[in-house]
């Protein structure tokens, strides 16, 4: 992690977060966006990760499956080869009919519908979160085999102490935690693939004979066990390999960091990752039937493989064949680690998406100061940490979870493009390439899926069936919860709307900066902040002359692609507070506006309020916020809105000046929210004037 200055460019002391975490970010910046995206390689390191480091226990535990029939690991080999090649070439058309990303939870809402793509999203969320999980636990194995037996006990807070680090260097940013692995990476892909070649080159001359006795041995079993007693066994070898598939959607989920033109860069790092991927699961497979590899005790098959192959190599009488042996072992256990960071870069964009549909808290698609969705960052390490503790970090547990969920988004995201072609036949001259593409990706995958849960259900794979059924269970109430507060804000606007009419009789006031001013800080042109502004024009009547409108257009992960979404915003904005400085002169005041956008709304609040308070020295500044009366609804509504009014009225105390937060009360069921409409008062309060202590 780069060291940062304590102090800052223009001599000012930086916090502990800002020399931990970084300087903040322009989004306004032009080039901003070339520096936070990621090129194809890159691209392959960070999210391929998380594929590669499969093959250190996928084509172990196809292997081991497949018991006394071990010949049949040359055809094993071949289809786990295909199914990863399938696989990739389905997502590649995903990333071409999708290319802003969302991955497998934007293919099934767009394509099967809104209930399909929240179980996609929520299998896809606690996937990346168990591929923390098991990857931290799996490196920590890897590099605690080779220490004392007696430090074992310490493993479990190494996984936490990776866990924190993860969180520390993702919060800085993506680009900068892929640069700082990368020497990882490409450790472990030259060793491995240096390895594979020469067991292949080896072994060469037996290749032929291998695949003769596998095809006469396959004929011999077929014979004395019956065809579909044979199927089965190399089915449940196939399944229970299924853990080398995953990761591969991780491109299609991570479209929106990727280098322009997105779908090009997208599609090369597919690529770079389905050879990768099926070159070294493969060919680890296959080398394992090549050097008749036994399981022993205490090691890994990787391990017995590589010894047999490597340990003895020397060099001028110097042994070099066990020095490799470990280095590489120790590639795989720190990739391991470097794999959870596929989780860190794809969870919290996932967390992101479904938060701008609102099935999730709004929060989790907010940027923080550095650009990245830190709610969503924070909540997989907080996640990953429960999960290793609720199993000690053992993997033969956590194996037992993994690989279910992932198939869910994979099946689901394939049938989606599979209906997709279908009903594009007419329109698509390639419609049906195109659809035996998808097709055949969604009968693997569901066949993958269906094995999968068959086999590990009653092991504990339905402890993540529980937890994927929990998290939609959550995201249905939070959408709930959502789309009741659009509704009372729609009702708010219906019910206002009539009163400004009813009372646009004055004509403005001239403009006089001395004169009261009330600045109202809203959020967009909506019901509740045209409720708040005859509110002030009902209790201070005639006590303000002026009226400000402050609105601040948050860039969340949705508008952070290109400077297009960013004037888009602006422009909206702009049009927003048109509208509202419209129906503040029928009522009979001076309407000016302030506009401004970033990834932080109080912190822009911050600067606007104080430059309208110094360009208007009489100036009360005013917010609405919702209360609700329902019990359920209130409860829910502290976890789900940012309550920016509040933060901002402390704020604005230490500087002496006043906000006046109104409430508009809604209740469940209520057509009408309560507390609009309400009779003047005889006697309005005088409005109080913010002075400088």
């Amino acid at each position: 992690m780069a060291s940062e200055s304590p102090v800052g460019p223009n001599g000012e002391k930086r916090t502990l977060g800002q020399i931990l975490i970084g300087p903040a970010r322009d989004v306004k910046d032009p080039h901003i966006f070339h520096q936070l995206s990621l090129i194809a390689f890159l691209a392959w390191v960070g999210l391929g990760s998380d594929g590669l480091s499969s093959s250190c226990y996928g084509p172990e535990e196809a292997y081991l499956a497949l018991g006394s029939h071990q010949y049949m690991a040359v055809f094993l080999a071949l289809l786990m080869a295909l199914t990863v090649f399938i696989i990739s070439a389905s997502y590649s058309q995903t990333i071409d009919e999708f290319p802003t990303g969302g991955g497998g939870y934007l293919v099934a809402t767009k394509l099967l519908g809104r209930y399909p793509g929240v179980i996609s999203g929520s299998a896809l969320v606690i996937d990346y979160v168990l591929t923390i999980s098991i990857s931290i636990a799996s490196g920590a194995d890897a590099i605690f085999s080779f220490l004392p037996v007696g430090w074992l006990p310490y493993k479990f807070w190494v996984c936490i102490l990776v866990v924190i680090l993860l969180i520390g260097m993702n919060l800085r940013g993506v680009k900068e935690s892929v640069i700082s692995l990368l020497p990882i990476f490409i450790a472990f892909v030259i060793t491995h693939v240096w390895l594979i070649t020469y067991a292949l080159v080896e072994r060469s001359p037996q290749i032929p004979g291998a695949m003769h006795e596998a095809m006469s041995q396959t004929g011999a079993s077929i014979h004395s066990l019956g065809f579909f007693a044979l199927a089965i066994i190399f089915l449940r070898a196939y399944s229970l390999g299924g853990g080398t598939y995953t990761g591969i959607e991780a491109v299609s989920n991570g479209l929106p960091i990727l280098r322009e033109p997105r779908t090009v860069t997208g599609k090369r790092t597919m690529l770079y990752m389905a050879v990768s991927l099926a070159f070294v699961a493969g060919g680890i497979l296959f080398s394992y039937m090549l050097f008749n590899v036994e399981p022993i005790t205490g090691k890994t098959l990787n391990a017995v493989l590589f010894e047999k192959m490597a340990a003895r190599w020397t060099l001028f009488g110097l042994p070099l064949g066990m020095p490799i042996v470990t280095f590489t072992l120790l590639t795989e256990g720190a990739l391991l680690f470097v794999a959870a960071q596929t989780g860190f870069v794809d969870g919290p964009r996932v967390l992101a998406t479904m938060a701008t549909d609102r099935w999730l808290p709004r929060r989790f698609s907010n940027l923080s100061a550095r650009l990245v969705t830190q709610d969503g960052v924070l909540a997989m390490g907080l996640a990953a940490g429960v999960i290793l503790a609720g199993t000690h970090a053992s993997v033969d547990l956590l194996v037992v979870l993994y690989a279910i969920n992932v198939f869910v988004t994979f099946t689901l995201s394939q049938l989606g493009m599979t209906v997709h072609w279908w009903q594009a036949r007419k329109s698509e001259r390639r419609w049906l390439r195109k659809l035996a593409i998808n097709g055949v990706g969604c009968t693997f995958t569901a066949l993958i899926l269906v094995l999968t849960i068959t086999l590990k259900f009653d092991q504990g794979g339905w402890v993540t069936v529980v937890m994927t059924g929990g998290m939609v269970a959550i995201c249905l109430s939070v959408r709930a919860h959502y789309e009741r507060v659009r509704k009372a804000i729609e009702q708010l606007e219906a019910d206002v709307l009539p009163e400004i009419f009813a009372a646009a009789e004055k004509a403005p006031a001239a403009r006089d900066p001395e004169a009261p001013t009330a600045v109202l800080l809203v959020n967009g042109f909506n019901g509740l902040g045209l409720a708040t502004l005859t509110t002030i024009q009902r209790l201070f009547d005639n006590q303000f002359r002026n009226v400000v409108f402050i609105g601040v257009g948050e860039v969340d992960s949705a508008l952070l692609k290109g400077p297009d979404e960013l004037q888009h915003l602006e422009q909206q904005l702009a049009d927003d507070m048109v509208e509202y400085c419209r129906f503040a002169a029928d009522l009979g005041f001076h309407p000016e506006l302030r506009t401004g956008i970033g990834p932080d709304v109080v912190a822009e609040l911050h600067r606007m309020c104080l430059e309208v308070a110094r360009e208007f020295p009489h100036s009360v500044f005013f917010a609405g916020k919702l209360v609700f009366t329902d019990e359920l609804d209130g409860y829910l509504s502290r976890f789900l809105h940012n309550h920016t009014a509040v933060e901002v009225q402390n704020w604005l105390q230490l500087y002496g000046y006043s906000l006046v937060i109104l409430p508009v009360r809604v209740s469940h069921g209520q057509a009408r929210p309560v507390g609009i409409g309400m009779p003047k008062p005889a006697e309005a309060p005088a409005a109080p004037l913010a002075m400088r202590k």
